[in-house]
């Protein structure tokens, strides 16, 4: 069972968050101000911490730092909650180490996949090994294989890197620009058309599966769990 540590000081927010993460299925800890969530984490290194960024006695992005700056501790994810949602606070906060951010006030829903999320791409979930499983989607990272219903969808190398950049951000938004950063890289000449064009084929391929595949007028697409 994943350990969660929430280090936030509003009392009702940390409870609230704890409720549904253990209705998940994890184990949770909880802190109310950065230095005892610092100490939490170094005692119990747990697999995930959700981290609020303004924190009486220590500022999240300090204990971050500090975090990641540990030897014992530099390898567990931080998801950090803040109130702050400028595009500076976001830059700070994963040039602090921050895996992933999330903006007050937020769904439950949404931080539960953030949460899933995150500790998938650092093997946080047991049993989960090589797959990743979504419903009736099924797969396999290191196998390059793709499975819906049991039946083997063939894939292109490249709807494989988009399907794979989608799975591993379950439930974020990733803009046209970055998609083509990520799967074509960043010398790639062509225009934010061609992720779309990928996208449509990717979808059909997929089936029913395809309907996880959102898109999110005038930014991009996100993948969400049915």
């Amino acid at each position: 069972m994943p350990t969660v540590l929430v280090i936030e000081d509003e009392r009702d927010l940390a409870e609230l968050v704890a409720f549904h993460l253990e209705q998940e299925g994890y184990h949770c800890l909880i802190a109310g101000d950065g230095n005892s969530g610092l100490s939490e984490a170094r005692r119990h290194r747990p697999d995930l911490i959700l981290l609020d960024l303004m924190l009486p006695g220590m500022m999240g992005t300090e204990v971050c730092r500090l975090l990641k700056g540990g030897e014992q501790t530099s390898s567990i994810p931080v998801i950090m909650l803040t109130a702050k949602g400028e595009e500076i606070d976001r830059v700070v906060g994963f040039e602090m180490g921050a895996d992933d951010y999330v903006v007050k006030p937020f769904s439950t829903r949404e931080l539960m996949l953030r949460v899933r999320a995150v500790l998938r791409r650092g093997g946080g979930e047991a049993a989960k090994g090589t797959q990743i499983t979504l419903g009736a989607l099924r797969i396999d990272t290191e196998g390059h294989r793709v499975e819906v219903a049991g039946e083997e969808v063939q894939l292109t190398s490249t709807e494989f890197k988009l399907l794979m950049n989608l799975a591993e951000r379950l439930g974020r938004v990733q803009s046209r620009e970055v998609l083509l950063q990520n799967v074509w890289g960043y010398n790639y000449l062509g225009d934010t058309r061609t992720v779309d064009t990928h996208m449509t084929r990717l979808r059909t391929k997929l089936g029913a599966a395809g309907d996880m595949i959102k898109t999110v007028r005038g930014f991009g697409y996100k993948l969400e769990e049915a």
